[in-house]
């Protein structure tokens, strides 16, 4: 494992188990505030008010006697009497927090759920419920049947059953209550300090899962270009990602496409780059030699020592030719040509270029024909522009036979001038018709003894691109070729 799937394993990981810690808090903090406000301290219900208020009345009217003997008998809402002194009438333990909120709703005027009473003989109490304060019977039933909902023994229950207590009534009043210990008004569950844990642990364990596959995810495509960087480096530069099958669309096989085709290009121009030095050996080997030749012809046989410089002379000049468009064609690569672009009136640069190109086509015993105008304005360089025409010119006036027509066709549109160049030469194989724009290509049927290195039409296709237009290739029905070229007007 790389140094950045650590980086990303652990940057997720501390931001999950942050998240988490958070969201675990923050529900800890909750729970505990609801477990501490879950309810109040007294129960303040309509039959928890009828108890207080039955006893309230037993103890206007009996005293603290009956009021005794009246809770003693209560089983389900058992109503705390408290005196002055805190203390309760059957010496049941108060709760300070139910004494504390029933002394404040009596200063509040709210005695629903609590009563203060005075008995004849003086003495002050405090009647109220505490929650969940519902006992039950020495037997798991009621003591005695009760009034409904005020815990009172009914009138005559004792003669009924000859003093026996009566078997609980069969309601729901003699099962257990349904929602826990307290009944459905009991107490909640209190809050557990190792719940929150659980739910932390598991996010924490999916934090550290999905950040493990994340992490990998983004590591295997790097790790892989770091290799294909490697291989490159030392020269191979082979297809790598293709192979993988990376058949998804996120940046990093995107990444890795580009790195392919990058590496397709490097390896085409290092090709390119090794044919074009094996061909320019290749073409200067020969004028070198006839050189050399020549040079030793003239010192064997000084008598012919004036055809000797003239030979010399010829392939110098070849020489310093093909020289000067291997600077041309190597400085249109370059793209040092780009600059300084002017506008081209193309009527006047084709007029005097065909007038040129008639003439040597006169000269060598072939015809021209102009069809068509190229009034139109064109942005580039004029010179170049003449160059790369003027080639596909003279190279169909070089291919075509004795006694051809050399057709030059000008059409113009609202959006580009197109100039078609039409010969009767031995034509191109068809797939061949891309390559005839590479530097020194000649085709099969070119003949031995036409002059050229190959360099005129790849000149040609350098110009035009760098115009913004286009050049391309067609054999004509009936024999010959056609080249087009496509030029966007200014």
């Amino acid at each position: 494992m790389g140094r950045l799937f650590w980086k990303f394993f652990l940057s997720i990981l501390l931001a999950q188990i942050a998240a988490t810690v958070a969201i675990g808090g923050a529900v800890w903090l909750k729970n505990r505030e609801a477990d501490k406000a879950r309810q109040p301290d007294l129960d303040m219900g309509p039959p928890a008010e009828l108890a207080i208020e039955s006893a309230a009345a037993t103890l206007r009217h009996g005293g603290t006697d009956a009021l005794r003997e009246l809770l003693e008998n209560m089983d389900r809402h058992r109503v705390f009497a408290v005196d002055e002194q805190g203390k309760e009438l059957l010496g049941r333990i108060v709760k300070p927090n139910s004494l504390a909120e029933a002394r404040l709703l009596l200063e509040k005027g709210d005695e629903r759920a609590v009563r203060r009473l005075t008995t004849p003989d003086g003495q002050r109490y405090i009647l109220f419920l505490p929650a969940h304060e519902r006992q039950r019977g020495p037997l798991g039933g009621d003591a005695r049947p009760l009034i409904a909902g005020a815990g009172l023994p009914m009138p005559g229950a004792q003669r009924e059953f000859g003093g026996e207590r009566p078997p609980p009534p069969p309601d729901s009043s003699s099962q257990p209550p349904p929602d826990g210990p307290g009944g459905p008004d009991g107490p909640r569950p209190r809050f557990q300090p190792l719940t929150p844990f659980i739910p932390l642990a598991a996010a924490v364990l999916a934090s550290l899962v999905f950040a493990a596959l994340l992490a990998w995810y983004f590591a295997r495509p790097i790790r892989s270009l770091r290799q294909a960087f490697e291989a490159a480096s030392g020269g191979d530069l082979a297809p790598r990602f293709a192979q993988l099958g990376l058949k998804g669309g996120d940046e990093l096989s995107d990444l890795g496409r580009d790195f392919d085709r990058m590496t397709g290009r490097l390896r085409s121009l290092m090709d390119a780059q090794t044919r074009l030095m094996h061909d320019v050996s290749h073409e200067l080997r020969s004028p070198l030699a006839r050189l050399q030749a020549a040079i030793g012809l003239a010192n064997q046989q000084p008598e012919k020592m004036l055809a000797s410089m003239e030979r010399i002379e010829r392939e110098s000049i070849r020489m310093d030719k093909l020289v000067g468009e291997l600077l041309t064609l190597a400085r249109l690569e370059s793209g040092a040509l780009d600059e300084g672009k002017e506008d081209i009136d193309m009527a006047e640069l084709l007029g005097q270029l065909l007038d040129d190109a008639q003439f040597e086509a006169a000269t060598h015993g072939r015809r021209l024909e102009q069809h068509g105008e190229g009034a139109v304005i064109i942005l580039g360089k004029p010179d170049l522009l003449a160059r790369a025409i003027e080639n596909v010119v003279r190279n169909a006036i070089k291919h075509s036979p004795l006694g051809e027509t050399v057709v030059v066709e000008m059409e113009t549109d609202a959006e580009q001038l197109r100039v078609r160049v039409l010969d009767r030469g031995p034509g191109v194989a068809a797939q061949d018709l891309a390559a005839i724009f590479q530097p020194f290509y000649r085709s099969e049927g070119t003949q031995k003894d036409v002059e050229g290195h190959g360099l005129g039409l790849a000149i040609a296709q350098q110009v035009v691109q760098q115009h913004g237009g286009t050049i391309s290739a067609a054999n004509r029905d009936g024999g010959g070729l056609r080249v087009e070229i496509a030029l966007p007007l200014a």
